[in-house]
């Protein structure tokens, strides 16, 4: 375990075996995601045995079935969730029956590659969460990133209208592309004060923050009046601690987000939400934006990048050949 960096490298190895209810799928294109760097440092909730290959969200073609599955056929292009130890960062991997959709026409594999977690994140958190109504104001942190680009999008489908924070004019002008209204540089600008100018000191009605510390406290001052902050995670490496006084004082409500608890609690809301997200695909109003495309030989920088916070849009791997 250790920095992506320095501890990815890549062997031969023979396909794997798909088990009950398990698909196996060569992998056409697989989107880097901050929880696989954590996977590199031991650091994510969930902890495969050593060695295992990440990648945890990919677009695959599928090549053989498991014992008992029915929804899925070899040949069939399809999107959703690796099952680790076997992720997405290969020329083959599996995938659970229940983690497999169908991937839109609409959408290139690399488009389609990075459909599934982070918009899947953005639909959860914007729409079962907060339940966010057209005209509201969202603001968006990190939102040149992965789960950031796609609340951006989904937002704007949804009729609010979006302030994205970034840090760096490469990240804002990205930002910008993806449809934001306002777009705040927060290296040289206070997005509290732009948020409050903007909406004449109401405050953003819907806050997505994927990165926690200061931006989550400075979030607390530019809320609205019923407000909701979702916390998607920790991406500053912070964790802050609510003064839930203020919370009250103020009424706004503080909503975490876990998406992988619906996998487990609620899985027949994930397929609902595919349904909804390859629609908006289909229709134009959501689509990935992939800013690189990785081989195996440069897999490793790409995802210490990301880890980083160099990195804008999504990254995505491609196997050799």
């Amino acid at each position: 375990m250790g920095e992506p960096g320095e501890v990815l490298r890549y062997e031969t190895v023979d396909p794997p075996s798909p088990g009950v209810a398990q698909v196996l799928v060569r992998v056409r294109a697989a989107a880097v995601n901050f929880p696989d760097a954590l996977l590199c440092r031991g650091e994510y909730q969930s902890k495969p045995p050593l060695p295992f290959t990440p990648g945890l969200e990919l677009c695959a073609e599928v090549t053989e079935v498991g014992d008992g599955v029915t929804g899925v056929n070899v040949g069939d292009r399809v999107l959703g969730s690796a099952e680790l130890p076997t992720g997405g960062f290969a020329d083959y991997a599996l995938m659970r029956e229940g983690a497999v959709f169908p991937a839109p026409a609409s959408l290139s594999d690399d488009e389609a590659a990075s459909l599934f977690i982070g918009y899947q994140t953005g639909w959860f958190a914007l729409h079962r969460r907060a339940a966010l109504q057209p005209g509201e104001t969202v603001l968006v942190h990190a939102a040149a990133g992965g789960v950031g680009s796609a609340a951006i999008q989904l937002a704007k489908a949804a009729g609010a209208r979006v302030i994205g924070v970034v840090g760096g004019p490469e990240k804002a002008k990205v930002a910008t592309e993806l449809g934001a209204d306002v777009v705040v540089d927060r290296n040289t600008d206070d997005f509290v004060e732009v948020t409050k100018d903007l909406t004449e000191g109401r405050g953003a009605d819907v806050v997505f923050d994927p990165v926690g510390g200061d931006s989550f406290k400075r979030s607390t001052k530019c809320i609205a009046f019923e407000g909701r902050i979702v916390i998607i995670g920790f991406a500053s490496g912070t964790i802050p601690e609510p003064a839930l006084n203020h919370a009250l004082i103020k009424n706004y409500s503080l909503m975490g987000l876990h998406w992988g608890l619906y996998r487990q609690r609620a899985p027949e809301t994930i397929g609902q939400a595919h349904t909804r997200l390859a629609e908006l695909a289909d229709q134009g109003l959501v689509k990935p934006l992939v800013s690189e495309r990785v081989g195996p030989d440069a897999l490793a920088d790409g995802v210490q990048r990301l880890a980083d916070g160099s990195t804008v849009g999504r990254l995505v791997y491609v196997p050799a050949g």
